[in-house]
């Protein structure tokens, strides 16, 4: 067995190698090609025997491979495979492949040089990790119930996966067509969905997408809500590609939608506690002097009904009058000043993001069904405000303007943002434009009093607190309306500094 062995020819034992090899001369040029090598790279022996190996190499690496040849060839040593250089190598089609090249000097007669090439440990590192990057990814969208779907730009169609495709009723291909894709998505959600992509695709929003709709099954016509985020992609100025991930939402809007009911009854009762309380307080405040004038009022009736009239008393009692009156505005006054006494928190903000969390809310609490119409300038510059309050501010116009609409056939809420100069100064200008019947001039006239009202379950009490808090960030709310044509709002709020 043993004799067997020693007479094997090197040849035999080369062709044995695993790994690639190949033997070159010193200046260079292919000698031998093992069966792996030819493999690799996808030449014959023959075709390469007297070539230059350099040609296997990626021309942008060749001024590297000479440097570690020449290195070599000053000081050839005996190296374990697998512990050479890092070298990109390109096969027979033009695949690049980076390996570990190792250099052995063989002499006989004359100096050759065995080359070996393995796997890159750096590239077998990066494959073990994206391999278990894409198990816990995996995992991770197995337990989160997510899908995925990829929007080619300029082909028109929607790569998807297996999640994704039972989303849509149990679409059988994993390719479809972006109208296809569309067309399952629920009318009415549509132009809301289409304005986030819209957005997304601007360069200054980032890519950043982020939608909520309706899809609606084909077979049983069950409708489902899916909540996407994703991320569009670039080349230059110009999107051509849309990755997102899914989700099924429909038992956590109907939990959203069983929990509103009570929450808003919850509101309402607040609000009219704080009417209630709000009323009590000006009562308070007006009672006295109220009392008082209608008493001064009494005896200047009375001295005017006497033909022979004091006039000294009917100057008192009329000075009575104004005095009180002057008295009432005076407690009005404080009341107000106490009632706003707390500093306002205000910071820099993205009007923009405000007002899609505030339609964002009223979509999903099911005030209304309308379509959506954004006008929102991309560059608008940051708003000194505070969050809270012109948030609900915009909650109260979208949900009045929703209400406004119910009676008509296609409800669009026109939301526009815009830059207006006022006494040489900038600010920032919302418009927010309902296509419902409109307000009367005697209507629009009294809208902004508390307590006036055009709904039977209203207090009067929104549009004036809405007012009120606008006025309170430095800025101004008007209304502008036709009958029949709808009404407009308007506020503005001023720049951050």
């Amino acid at each position: 067995m043993i004799e067997a062995l020693k007479n094997l020819s090197f040849r035999t034992l080369f062709d044995a190698i695993a790994d690639a090899a190949i033997v070159i001369e010193s200046t260079g040029h292919v000698v031998l090609m093992n069966p792996a090598a030819q493999q690799l790279f996808g030449y014959t022996e023959n075709e390469l025997m007297g070539l230059a190996v350099e040609m296997l190499i990626t021309p942008r690496y060749r001024k590297q491979y000479r440097y570690y040849q020449t290195l070599f060839l000053d000081k050839p040593a005996k190296l374990p495979m697998g512990t050479g250089n890092e070298i990109m190598v390109c096969n027979r089609s033009g695949q690049e492949m980076l390996l570990d090249m190792s250099f052995s000097p063989i002499e006989v007669q004359q100096l050759y040089v065995l080359i070996t090439f393995t796997v890159s440990r750096q590239r077998l590192k990066v494959e073990d990790t994206l391999r278990v990057r894409e198990e816990c990814l995996r995992l991770a969208k197995q337990a989160a119930g997510f899908g995925i779907f990829d929007y080619d730009f300029k082909r028109g169609v929607v790569y998807w996966d297996k999640q994704m495709r039972e989303f849509w009723g149990g679409y059988p291909g994993e390719i479809i067509s972006y109208e296809g894709f569309v067309a399952m998505i629920h009318p009415a959600d549509r132009a809301g969905r289409q304005a986030a992509l819209d957005y997304a695709m601007n360069p200054v929003s980032h890519g950043a997408y982020k939608a909520e709709y309706r899809v609606i099954d084909p077979l049983d016509k069950a409708e489902r809500w899916i909540a996407v985020v994703g991320r569009v992609y670039f080349e230059g100025d110009h999107a051509n590609r849309l990755v997102s991930v899914a989700r099924d939402v429909t038992e956590q809007k109907i939990l959203q939608k069983e929990l509103r009911v009570p929450s808003n009854e919850a509101e309402k009762i607040f609000e009219q506690q704080a009417a209630a309380r709000t009323a009590s307080a000006i009562a308070h405040e007006l009672n006295q002097p109220l009392t008082a004038i209608s008493a001064y009022s009494e005896v200047v009736l009375h001295t005017l009904r006497n033909d022979s009239f004091d006039v000294e008393r009917l100057k008192n009692a009329l000075q009575g009058c104004v005095e009180q009156t002057q008295r009432a505005g005076r407690g009005l006054h404080e009341l107000i000043a106490f009632l706003q006494k707390s500093e306002l928190a205000t910071e820099p903000l993205n009007l923009n993001d405000v007002i899609r969390e505030a339609l964002d809310v009223v979509v999903s609490d099911g005030s209304g069904k309308f379509r959506a119409r954004l006008k929102l300038e991309q560059d608008l510059p940051a708003v000194q405000c505070n969050r809270t309050q012109v948030h609900k501010v915009l909650v109260n116009l979208f949900r009045n303007a929703a209400e406004a609409m119910q009676t008509t056939d296609s409800p669009i809420l026109t939301i526009i943002t815009q830059m207006q100069v006022l006494n040489d100064k900038n600010r920032a200008l919302v418009s927010v434009q309902d296509n419902g019947p409109g307000l009367d001039q005697a209507m629009a006239k009294r809208i902004f009093e508390p307590f006036f009202t055009t709904k039977q379950t209203g207090i009067g009490m929104g549009l004036a607190i809405s007012r009120a808090l606008i006025e309170s960030n430095g800025g101004e709310l008007w209304v502008e309306s036709d009958e029949g044509s709808g009404a407009s709002f308007h506020f503005t709020l001023p720049f951050a500094p």
